[in-house]
């Protein structure tokens, strides 16, 4: 195992997200998730954009009591576009609102993750520049309709029908997008 560092760790990926649980497990480690239920994610006002995911990352992990044996990773996800933080809809008008302003439109995706045992803790954001083309009412309403993005932030997911055919480009990582930034996770558990 290339992070044999980590043997010494029970490493616990504490979220919900199928997505981080396909990314984290392509790394080739061994871990268990626990689920974090009622965290509040909420933040100052006056933070600026880039540092709330890692902010709400960090409320993740101190809400979580880690055992001297344990090494969590937590991690949450925001996308910006045109100064506004778009988090996950609240419905289907919601979705469809967030699409249009991603329509025809360069936008940011910010992963912050908090990486901490007993003793240490590190934490860190990942941007993530993403060009979509001018989506149409009709591919707004199939895709909110057909994979119903309300547990995603900004509305969509890269990997899914929208990615496929409305992503133009991006500058920085793909997996990050996703959910995940583990090409940065990888560097990061290194030290551990």
């Amino acid at each position: 195992m290339i992070l044999e560092n980590l043997n010494k760790y029970k490493i616990v990926l504490a979220s919900n997200s199928p997505r981080r649980r396909e990314l984290l497990a392509g790394l080739g480690i061994h871990f268990e998730v626990h689920t974090l239920e009622g965290v509040d994610e909420s933040y100052p006002s006056d933070l600026p954009f880039v540092d709330i995911a890692e902010y709400i990352a960090q409320k993740k992990a101190h809400a979580y009591k880690v055992e001297p044996d344990e090494l969590l990773i937590t991690a949450d996800t925001i996308v910006v576009a045109e100064g506004e933080v778009l988090g996950k809809p609240c419905d289907r008008e919601d979705a469809c609102r967030m699409l249009r302003l991603l329509s025809r439109r360069t936008h940011q995706v910010i992963t912050g993750v908090c990486l901490c045992t007993a003793t240490l803790e590190r934490h860190f954001s990942v941007k993530t520049d993403v060009m979509f083309k001018q989506l149409t009412e009709a591919e707004i309403a199939y895709y909110v309709d057909t994979y119903q993005p309300y547990d995603k932030a900004g509305a969509y997911g890269i990997q899914e029908w929208i990615g496929y055919i409305g992503c133009t480009g991006l500058h920085g990582s793909y997996y990050n997008v996703m959910g995940l930034p583990v090409q940065r996770i990888y560097q990061e558990l290194l030290v551990f």
